[in-house]
């Protein structure tokens, strides 16, 4: 009896371990696809304001024409080359349950500027749910 009990003891600790693993994973790889999205915003030379809650679409400091877009139907997050459409969109991040570009914007000399971004991403793995969270001041727009 004790050593089923043992048993049944180190394999719900083996599982629970595991579980955690695969979360970690996850929210590691969410967090880095933040990292990279908040970065890229914050140099930014310019934001689309009215681009869709799922999907976040920019002018980069280096001239590439990005989107990132959250697909619900694959549960993934996606970069974008706007400007190469003949190659295939770049996985960023996996078991993406939502995520939201929330886009504070201001009309200057009848241009609308976006001053800032704050993304939310929601990630899951054997019914756990993380959500984190960013936000990013375009540097160009400050003034």
């Amino acid at each position: 009896m004790l050593l089923v009990a043992v048993a049944v003891a180190f394999n719900a600790s083996a599982v629970n371990y595991q579980q955690n693993e695969d979360i970690f994973k996850v929210v590691n790889s969410a967090r880095q696809a933040l990292f990279r999205m908040t970065s890229q915003l914050r140099t930014a030379e310019a934001v689309v304001h009215d681009a869709p809650n799922n999907e976040c679409s920019m002018l980069t400091a280096a001239g590439e024409n990005i989107t990132y877009r959250y697909n619900s139907g694959d549960n993934k997050l996606y970069l974008i080359t706007n400007d190469d459409l003949g190659d295939s969109d770049y996985v960023l991040c996996d078991n993406v349950t939502a995520m939201t570009c929330t886009k504070h914007w201001v009309i200057e000399d009848t241009a609308i500027i976006v001053k800032s971004v704050q993304i939310s991403i929601t990630v899951a793995s054997n019914n756990v749910e993380k959500t984190i969270s960013a936000a990013a001041a375009i540097r160009r727009n400050l003034n």
